[in-house]
């Protein structure tokens, strides 16, 4: 590929991004056009799933349709696609409830008793330290493992209700699960 050629693809990247930013949603038609494929090999690869990875790669569109105003580099904008696209099909991997191919009614039906009454003991118990390993953190922990755990929010939504870069949602995350852990470990008998 020739300098001119890579020069001339970039300047034409750069004016569509910049009218898309001013509004323009033709020149955004354009962009997604041009990045389709890409942003739907990502979510294919985390997802393994087609129709989901198709529904994905729409939400990733939607999304930078949303923030687009927020990338100061217009020459970048693969790249800021690329890890938006990457962030959002590891969170729907994440969160996604696993698939089954059975009515729910077949498997109870059929479903043998798996837990005993040992094991809901066990569990109540379980959840009764986390519960109290909670109480003992400091409120930005505590508050930073319900969001994620028990809310099910992702580091986005995380991000915008702490006012705080997706990094630093990370971070946080992690220093709390060590300290619950710590504080589990405490109260464990």
């Amino acid at each position: 590929m020739s300098i001119a050629y890579e020069s001339t693809e970039t300047e034409e990247l750069v004016d569509l991004v910049t009218a898309a930013q001013d509004g323009d949603r033709a020149a955004f038609g354009q962009l997604c056009v041009r990045f389709e494929r890409m942003v739907y090999g990502i979510a294919l690869a985390r997802l393994g799933n087609h129709a989901e990875s198709q529904e994905l790669c729409q939400e990733v569109f939607m999304h930078a349709l949303e923030k687009i105003d927020q990338l100061r580099e217009p020459e970048c904008f693969g790249g800021w696609l690329r890890s938006m696209a990457q962030r959002m099909a590891i969170n729907r991997a994440v969160r996604r409830q696993p698939l089954t191919t059975a009515e729910a009614d077949t498997l109870d039906a059929s479903a043998v008793e798996r837990h005993t009454p040992l094991d809901r003991a066990l569990a109540g118990e379980r959840q009764r330290h986390v519960r109290a390993g909670l109480k003992r953190l400091k409120l930005m922990d505590r508050e930073t493992l319900v969001a994620f755990y028990m809310k099910g929010r992702s580091l986005v939504e995380m991000s915008d209700q702490f006012d705080s870069p997706v990094g630093t949602i990370k971070r946080r995350l992690h220093v709390a699960r060590k300290r619950l852990a710590r504080e589990l470990s405490a109260i464990a008998p």
